[in-house]
């Protein structure tokens, strides 16, 4: 099965943020996606630490280590954007003013339920971050992840055995091999990015998918 990478899974997510968004790309992966936004549509980018207006990360060399978004990475800022106390910040993605949020996740279920803070293993450090205020509070929450673990496992299920960020809150699912909507319990192929068909994706997840 043919699978993307993942600056090419990043870049798929950005094809998909409307027009006049503001956006909270989450640590990890989404960050990646701040390099793919078209040029051509105003696309604000918010990071719970206190910066909005965010532009791609800067050329080699061009870094401002008094600039960087929630993961610590260097990023540039746009005409008009501003900083301000991360409190406001998260009032900001507590008030719903977000359109988008992108996580990242170990687990997604066909409900919309995000599990991506803890694994539950006794040796692993649990990462709260903001992922809670931001899958409750923006208005579609997108996670980009591989739809298998490295043991051959989906993480698209039909119920999360990980502790959960958040329930019912994920909207879409975007994979190295497809895109995958969330409605009403149902997992519905948006696209076949693999070219792999629907029983392929019912083989992989264990799950109904449907044809959009």
């Amino acid at each position: 099965m043919n699978r993307l990478n993942r600056e090419q899974m990043a870049a798929r997510v950005a094809q998909d943020i409307p027009e006049g968004s503001v956006v909270n790309l989450g640590i990890g992966l989404p960050t990646r996606v701040a390099s793919y936004l078209p040029a051509d549509r105003e696309i604000m980018l918010h990071s719970e630490n206190g910066v909005i207006g965010m532009g791609p990360p800067p050329a080699p060399g061009e870094e401002d280590p008094d600039l960087t978004n929630a993961g610590k990475q260097p990023v540039t800022l746009l005409a008009g954007g501003a900083f301000f106390h991360h409190a406001d910040s998260f009032a900001m993605m507590r008030g719903g003013h977000l359109d988008v949020c992108v996580l990242g996740a170990f687990q997604v279920s066909r409900s919309g339920d995000l599990a991506n803070w803890h694994t539950g293993e006794p040796d692993a450090i649990p990462a709260v971050g903001g992922a809670m205020d931001l899958a409750t509070g923006a208005k579609s929450v997108y996670v980009l992840m591989e739809l298998l673990t490295r043991g051959g496992q989906s993480k698209l299920v039909e119920r999360c055995t990980y502790p959960l960020t958040g329930v019912g809150c994920v909207s879409r699912v975007y994979t190295d091999v497809a895109v995958f909507e969330l409605k009403n319990g149902q997992v519905i192929l948006l696209d076949d990015l693999a070219g792999a068909g629907l029983d392929a994706y019912r083989k992989l997840t264990g799950l109904d998918v449907v044809a959009a």
